[in-house]
């Protein structure tokens, strides 16, 4: 009983992290069930299972709060649930987690640009637009490699489609992790039907799946709202800074180092991406203020 509360608790914090800033539900999820030993392909087959309720919930609540880019959603959605299904098909014979590194490598640098563009923001001159108009050859490829990595690692959509599309000119944080977040709903759908196919019934872990339902349920609706009312300044640095930490991570359990070591630079890390965070919401208010005197004049 001890255990499913857990699992129930980290299913609500990942994805409250996961509807605000349009990544790791699986990431944190999977990390949970891989530190109790759970075989790789069970533990990605059990979240995807529990993500057919919370992504449902969250893509809804993104729509009601009109956090979507509709332009984008059947570019991600097509090659994304076409590789999800080959992903889940392949898992058990895939290595895995020889890849992760170098994607966690790309994506860490990705997030720091994110975070500095977003830090270094001219909010009179780089105001984004409605919607963003990438050319379908770079989203079809995007959609196709990230619904594949998060078949392979029990979660992916977000990590690498979130930042590329927040590294693109013109976005707006709100709508690119509202259209991450809806369509994933038919990523995970596709791959659990993989796992279904592939690994049978039987793999699934119903208890698992309930307790990360019900915490992610619960959070999703939550999530949504506070996407729309985070300023794009504060959530583009917070979702920079959540990709870089998220990645190194990954990066410093790949590297023979001592657990001390990599705890004292996580730490540094963390604390340095507070006051990143601090003073991005500084600077917000001071922009907030400075508009409000300058209509008054």
């Amino acid at each position: 009983m001890r255990k499913l509360l857990i699992f129930a608790f980290v299913g609500f914090f990942a994805q409250l992290i996961d509807g605000a800033l349009g990544m790791s539900y699986g990431l944190s999820s999977s990390s949970l069930l891989l530190a109790y030993g759970v075989a790789p392909a069970v533990a990605s087959s059990s979240i995807h299972m529990s993500e057919i309720a919370t992504t449902a919930v969250s893509g809804y609540s993104h729509y009601k709060f009109k956090n979507i880019d509709k332009s984008l959603i059947l570019p991600l959605i097509i090659p994304g649930s076409i590789s999800a299904f080959c992903g889940a098909a392949f898992l058990s014979s895939l290595p895995g987690d020889v890849i992760k590194p170098f994607v966690s490598f790309f994506l860490l640098l990705l997030g720091v640009y994110i975070l500095v563009r977003f830090l270094l923001l001219n909010v009179e001159r780089s105001k984004p637009r409605p919607t963003l108009s990438p050319k379908k050859r770079f989203i079809y490829p995007l959609g196709f490699v990230a619904g594949f990595l998060d078949a392979i690692g029990g979660g992916g959509w977000g990590p690498v489609n979130t930042p590329i599309l927040l590294s693109q000119k013109g976005a707006t944080p709100r709508k690119v992790i509202g259209t991450v977040d809806t369509t994933e709903f038919a990523i995970t759908t596709s791959a659990t039907l993989g796992f279904i196919l592939f690994l049978g019934w039987e793999e699934f872990n119903w208890l698992w799946v309930t307790a990360f339902v019900i915490g992610g349920v619960i959070a999703a609706p939550l999530a949504a709202w506070l996407v729309q009312v985070i300023p794009a300044l504060i959530l583009g640095v917070l979702a920079g800074g959540f990709i870089v930490l998220t990645n190194l991570r990954t990066l410093l359990l790949t590297v023979d180092l001592d657990t001390t070591l990599i705890y004292m630079i996580y730490g540094i890390l963390v604390a340095a991406w507070l006051t990143v965070v601090m003073f991005s919401i500084r600077k917000y208010i001071r922009i907030r203020d400075y508009g409000k005197s300058y209509v008054k004049q």
